[in-house]
Protein backbone atom coordinates (compact mmCIF):
# COMPACT_ATOMS: atom_id res chain seq x y z
CA UNK A 1 0.00 0.00 0.00
CA UNK A 2 1.12 3.38 -0.64
CA UNK A 3 2.04 5.73 1.54
CA UNK A 4 -0.64 8.52 3.48
CA UNK A 5 0.34 12.31 2.29
CA UNK A 6 -0.67 14.54 4.86
CA UNK A 7 -1.74 18.08 3.76
CA UNK A 8 -4.23 20.57 5.16
CA UNK A 9 -7.30 21.32 3.22
CA UNK A 10 -6.44 24.46 1.70
CA UNK A 11 -3.18 22.44 0.31
CA UNK A 12 -5.69 20.24 -0.74
CA UNK A 13 -8.05 22.46 -2.53
CA UNK A 14 -4.75 23.92 -4.37
CA UNK A 15 -3.74 20.93 -5.54
CA UNK A 16 -6.98 20.04 -6.96
CA UNK A 17 -7.15 23.72 -8.76
CA UNK A 18 -3.54 22.90 -10.09
CA UNK A 19 -4.96 19.28 -11.74
CA UNK A 20 -8.03 21.32 -13.02
CA UNK A 21 -5.99 23.85 -14.69
CA UNK A 22 -3.78 21.00 -16.41
CA UNK A 23 -6.54 18.90 -17.41
CA UNK A 24 -8.81 21.83 -19.10
CA UNK A 25 -6.57 24.24 -20.29
CA UNK A 26 -2.53 22.72 -20.39
CA UNK A 27 -3.74 19.33 -22.04
CA UNK A 28 -6.00 21.40 -24.73
CA UNK A 29 -2.94 23.76 -25.51
CA UNK A 30 -0.45 20.83 -25.39
CA UNK A 31 -2.62 18.66 -28.02
CA UNK A 32 -2.93 22.07 -29.95
CA UNK A 33 0.58 22.60 -29.96
CA UNK A 34 1.23 19.33 -31.25
CA UNK A 35 -1.08 19.22 -34.21
CA UNK A 36 0.38 22.68 -35.56
CA UNK A 37 3.58 20.85 -35.55
CA UNK A 38 2.35 17.82 -37.13
CA UNK A 39 0.98 19.66 -40.02
CA UNK A 40 4.34 21.06 -40.92
CA UNK A 41 5.24 18.13 -42.59
CA UNK A 42 7.26 15.29 -41.97
CA UNK A 43 7.67 14.17 -38.68
CA UNK A 44 10.77 12.19 -38.94
CA UNK A 45 12.84 15.35 -38.94
CA UNK A 46 10.37 18.08 -37.34
CA UNK A 47 11.82 19.52 -34.17
CA UNK A 48 9.10 21.78 -33.44
CA UNK A 49 7.15 18.41 -33.20
CA UNK A 50 8.89 16.68 -30.98
CA UNK A 51 9.27 19.02 -28.53
CA UNK A 52 5.57 19.66 -28.51
CA UNK A 53 5.20 15.42 -27.76
CA UNK A 54 7.74 15.97 -24.87
CA UNK A 55 5.98 19.28 -23.71
CA UNK A 56 2.50 17.13 -24.10
CA UNK A 57 4.34 14.33 -22.11
CA UNK A 58 5.15 16.50 -19.41
CA UNK A 59 2.30 17.76 -18.71
CA UNK A 60 0.64 14.18 -18.78
CA UNK A 61 2.91 12.82 -16.39
CA UNK A 62 2.38 15.93 -13.75
CA UNK A 63 -1.29 15.28 -14.15
CA UNK A 64 -0.36 11.57 -13.56
CA UNK A 65 1.49 12.05 -10.20
CA UNK A 66 -1.05 14.82 -8.87
CA UNK A 67 -3.97 12.59 -9.39
CA UNK A 68 -1.61 9.86 -7.81
CA UNK A 69 -0.80 12.44 -4.68
CA UNK A 70 -4.52 13.38 -4.48
CA UNK A 71 -5.84 9.92 -4.08
CA UNK A 72 -3.00 9.35 -1.47
CA UNK A 73 -3.92 12.83 0.86
CA UNK A 74 -4.23 12.46 4.14
CA UNK A 75 -6.63 15.65 4.96
CA UNK A 76 -5.27 17.04 7.80
CA UNK A 77 -7.78 20.12 9.52
CA UNK A 78 -5.22 22.17 11.47
CA UNK A 79 -7.77 24.36 12.85
CA UNK A 80 -8.31 21.72 15.19
CA UNK A 81 -4.88 20.69 16.46
CA UNK A 82 -4.22 21.63 20.11
CA UNK A 83 -1.15 19.72 22.40
CA UNK A 84 2.32 20.65 23.78
CA UNK A 85 4.05 18.71 21.12
CA UNK A 86 4.87 19.40 17.57
CA UNK A 87 2.85 17.59 14.89
CA UNK A 88 1.93 18.21 11.30
CA UNK A 89 0.27 21.69 11.40
CA UNK A 90 2.15 22.98 13.84
CA UNK A 91 4.07 26.63 14.09
CA UNK A 92 7.04 25.93 16.40
CA UNK A 93 9.10 29.10 17.33
CA UNK A 94 13.00 28.27 17.94
CA UNK A 95 15.57 30.09 19.63
CA UNK A 96 18.89 29.22 17.44
CA UNK A 97 21.26 27.71 20.45
CA UNK A 98 24.04 29.16 18.04
CA UNK A 99 22.98 32.16 16.87
CA UNK A 100 20.62 33.67 19.59
CA UNK A 101 18.70 34.13 16.51
CA UNK A 102 14.88 33.41 16.86
CA UNK A 103 13.47 31.58 14.01
CA UNK A 104 9.71 30.27 13.03
CA UNK A 105 8.87 27.19 11.16
CA UNK A 106 5.28 26.06 10.26
CA UNK A 107 5.33 22.17 9.51
CA UNK A 108 3.18 21.14 6.37
CA UNK A 109 2.96 18.27 3.31
CA UNK A 110 5.65 18.67 0.71
CA UNK A 111 3.24 20.24 -1.78
CA UNK A 112 2.77 23.08 0.11
CA UNK A 113 6.58 23.73 1.55
CA UNK A 114 7.47 27.02 0.88
CA UNK A 115 10.93 28.10 2.27
CA UNK A 116 10.55 32.04 1.65
CA UNK A 117 7.78 32.08 4.59
CA UNK A 118 9.02 29.36 7.05
CA UNK A 119 6.77 26.41 5.61
CA UNK A 120 8.72 23.30 6.39
CA UNK A 121 8.07 19.90 4.75
CA UNK A 122 7.27 17.71 7.31
CA UNK A 123 9.99 15.25 5.67
CA UNK A 124 12.78 18.28 6.01
CA UNK A 125 15.75 17.88 8.82
CA UNK A 126 14.40 20.48 10.79
CA UNK A 127 10.95 18.91 11.28
CA UNK A 128 12.09 15.24 11.67
CA UNK A 129 14.05 16.72 14.46
CA UNK A 130 11.18 19.00 15.63
CA UNK A 131 8.37 16.37 15.52
CA UNK A 132 7.55 15.04 18.76
CA UNK A 133 9.57 17.67 20.84
CA UNK A 134 7.81 19.63 23.51
CA UNK A 135 8.48 23.39 24.48
CA UNK A 136 12.04 23.71 26.55
CA UNK A 137 13.23 20.54 24.54
CA UNK A 138 16.23 21.28 23.05
CA UNK A 139 16.83 19.59 19.12
CA UNK A 140 19.75 19.05 17.28
CA UNK A 141 19.45 18.61 13.55
CA UNK A 142 21.96 17.25 10.97
CA UNK A 143 21.83 19.92 8.00
CA UNK A 144 24.38 19.86 4.87
CA UNK A 145 26.07 22.54 6.45
CA UNK A 146 26.84 20.86 9.69
CA UNK A 147 24.97 20.79 12.79
CA UNK A 148 22.08 22.67 14.34
CA UNK A 149 20.88 23.50 17.81
CA UNK A 150 17.54 24.69 18.18
CA UNK A 151 15.58 25.28 21.69
CA UNK A 152 11.48 25.05 21.14
CA UNK A 153 10.40 28.22 22.67
CA UNK A 154 6.61 27.94 21.82
CA UNK A 155 3.74 25.88 19.70
CA UNK A 156 1.35 27.30 18.40
CA UNK A 157 -1.80 25.55 16.43
CA UNK A 158 -4.28 27.08 13.79
CA UNK A 159 -2.57 30.38 13.03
Amino acid sequence: MKEKIPITKQGFEKLQEVLKHLKTVERKKASELVGEAASHGDLTENAEYDAAKEHQARIEHRIISLEDRLARAEVIDVSSLSGDRVVFGAKVFLEDLDTSDELTYTILGEDETDVSNNRISIKSPIARALIGKSVDDEVAVAVPSGKRRFLILDIKFGE
